[in-house]
């Protein structure tokens, strides 16, 4: 997800879409150590994500 689609997100969008990226993560995260998966970069990615979506989060919080 680019930071130009995260700005555009409301607060409980971005909350949303934190929780549902995090168990996206752990359940990638679980099956990858189970079976490796075929793009591992996808974990990298996942978490990236919610980093963006933490300090927007943070950002906006912030300011108000």
């Amino acid at each position: 997800m680019k930071q130009q689609e995260i700005s555009k997100l409301s607060v409980e969008d971005l909350k949303k879409r934190i929780e549902t990226a995090t168990d996206t993560l752990t359940k990638m995260k679980i099956g990858h150590a189970v079976t490796p998966m075929e793009n591992p970069i996808q974990i990298r990615d996942t978490r990236r994500s919610i980093a963006r979506l933490k300090t927007e989060l943070q950002k906006r919080e912030n300011q108000a």
